[in-house]
């Protein structure tokens, strides 16, 4: 039943992040059927991001009433609904419409069962459950480009993610009777007491909480400011053609995803704090690499490093967090992470545009350098305020 219920989990992950790559890859074609600017699909990115940050925050609250398996078969039919209505859409505010239940049920999905997953599962699970977004993340483009080169349109794109949604939601909700409950936890000392929701000033009030989220936001900000701007940096910076540099900046996405595969591998010899640091050192040489004024390849070597190094870092510290402040506080404390985490990415890459845009793209090294090292140095703080703890 468990093994069962872990390629249950697994497939809503990839589910996940099926549609994550779909809005870049049809958005050429939309914004001129719904003859809006091309910078439109901003707001529709703000829109989702805003849906992900409320139910993050909420899903301490319905996991506790629901439990993971309602909650994530109730998320996973939201956003199926969501991409249905995106296939049917025949404007740009019918899509912001639409955008909101998406938002909501991929924030619903990722706090609940990243949470259930760093409980009940290794740390090994849980880096191979983010190598299965990433494997839906790649999936997407490619079911909307199959679809395209037979003649269909980005409308039977959507179409075609939104069944294989709504086929998930249905093993979901078939599967219920796998999941277990959050009911009853224990303290350090075996003491036995009702797990509750807790309010964000109490989550806040836990030593170290803050720093664990202040490192979420860090690790998301690079992420996404590498993945948003690794293409001009490479035209603007390097001299590189769009075409290949678009090649490139992909292979930063691909040492994500295979760096996650590796590094369930490694979490058999390697426990959590290790391999964030692991993952932070490969991420520094990768950040150090982008400085040296070489060629367009050394470059390149920088940011599939950037990639590998960002691989271990975001599913350990979620893997961590119960064991670091208890099953019992480790929902509420994921879900402010996802939270922080779609701040970061809502907030920090178009922060970087203005600094491109008024000063130079060359700055992304001096940038993303920042960021890290004040990711280090968070996660440096939590180690020694739980040793005192």
């Amino acid at each position: 039943m468990t093994t069962l219920l872990l390629i249950i989990i697994y497939l809503a992950f990839f589910s996940l992040g099926l549609p994550d790559a779909v809005l870049g890859g049809s958005w050429p074609t939309m914004y001129k059927e719904f003859d809006v600017p091309v910078s439109y699909v901003g707001i529709i990115s703000m829109v989702i991001c805003l849906g992900t940050i409320v139910s993050s925050l909420a899903s301490d609250k319905m996991t506790f009433k629901w439990g993971t398996g309602k909650v994530t078969a109730v998320s996973v039919s939201m956003t199926a609904v969501a991409l249905l209505g995106f296939s049917t859409a025949d404007s740009f505010w019918v899509l912001l419409l639409w955008a909101v239940p998406y938002g909501l049920g991929a924030g619903g999905v990722d706090a609940s069962i990243n949470n259930y997953v760093a409980v009940h599962y290794s740390s090994r699970v849980m880096s191979w459950l983010h190598c299965m977004w990433g494997l839906g993340a790649m999936a997407g483009p490619y079911i909307l480009g199959f679809i395209l080169m037979g003649g269909g349109t980005w409308n039977t794109g959507y179409f075609a993610i939104s069944v294989l949604q709504f086929a998930l939601t249905a093993i979901l909700f078939i599967s219920l009777p796998l999941w277990k409950g959050r009911q009853v936890m224990a303290d350090e000392e075996g003491q036995e007491f009702p797990s509750k929701a807790l309010s964000l000033r109490e989550i806040l009030a836990i030593p170290g909480a803050k720093n664990i989220i202040l490192a979420f936001f860090c690790y998301c900000a690079l992420e996404q400011t590498t993945g948003l701007w690794a293409s001009s940096y490479m035209v603007l910076h390097k001299g590189v053609a769009e075409d290949v540099a678009a090649a490139y900046a992909s292979m930063f996405y691909i040492g994500i995803t295979v760096g996650r595969f590796i590094s369930g591998f490694m979490t058999m010899k390697f426990n959590d704090k290790q391999m964030i640091r692991i993952g932070m050192s490969v991420l520094l040489i990768g950040v150090l690499i982008l400085f040296l004024p070489l060629s367009e390849y050394v470059a390149l070597a920088g940011f599939i490093l950037i990639g590998l190094g960002c691989a271990p870092v975001y599913p350990c510290i979620i893997h961590s967090t119960p064991a670091i402040f208890g099953a019992d506080k480790s929902q509420a404390i994921v879900g402010l992470q996802m939270a922080s985490a779609y701040v970061g990415s809502l907030t920090m890459p178009p922060l970087f545009g203005l600094i491109a845009n008024h000063i130079s793209v060359g700055l992304l090294p001096a940038v993303l350098l920042m960021i890290l090292l004040l990711m280090a140095a968070m996660h440096e703080r939590l180690v020694r305020i739980r040793k005192q703890h």
